[in-house]
């Protein structure tokens, strides 16, 4: 099994990158973020998912071993593949994917293609006792799910597109609070990024 690998980015795109480890290039897919983080020519150390199936092996890599900790929950849910497991890890981190199973909040969740409203339910369910909730946890996390949700939802109508707009709002200052208030730094990061 291929546990982590530790090598340097050959090719990216958006959805994988070739690293070259010992002269043996090897496709990866990841997140977007882990995607957009990796640079061409540069050294990378992913954790890695080794996924076998009747007619191919396929490798997922996370940058951190919570994120790669999270996936390898996400798959032991029945109808859950790597790739919507690594789908749902692309619109929502594993702390916020964390607070949204604390609160129930499965807003996030159904922003996945191929994840229904009753999939997003399971899956809420299915996890709430195998991810570490804490209670700071279930006391935060329905009002910042909610915000997160409802600033995600006011870029994109302003005419942003989800990625843009999801990475905006992994930049605003973890004290920002209101949906308010998170659209405003975000508006001001997607402006200097034009």
């Amino acid at each position: 099994m291929i546990s982590a690998l530790s090598g340097t980015v050959l090719h990216k795109d958006l959805h994988s990158l070739v690293v070259d480890v010992g002269g043996v290039g090897y496709k990866v897919s990841v997140t977007t973020e882990t995607a957009l983080e990796a640079m061409p020519s540069s050294p990378i150390f992913l954790w890695t998912h080794l996924a076998v199936r009747e007619t191919s092996l396929d490798l997922y890599g996370f940058l951190g071993k919570e994120s790669l900790e999270v996936f390898e929950l996400l798959i032991t849910i029945s109808g859950i593949g790597p790739k919507s497991a690594l789908g749902i890890l692309n619109v929502a981190t594993p702390s916020m994917l964390r607070q949204a199973v604390a609160s129930g909040e499965t807003s996030y969740l159904t922003r996945v293609s191929g994840i229904g409203k009753k999939n997003a339910e399971k899956i809420v369910l299915e996890l709430k006792d195998k991810l570490k909730v804490t209670e700071v946890d279930t006391s935060t996390s329905s009002a910042q799910v909610r915000d997160e949700g409802d600033a995600l939802e006011a870029l994109v109508s302003l005419g942003y597109s989800e990625r843009d707009a999801r990475e905006a709002l992994k930049r605003v200052p973890k004290e920002v609070e209101g949906a308010a208030e998170k659209v405003k730094h975000s508006l001001k990061t997607l402006s200097t990024k034009s």
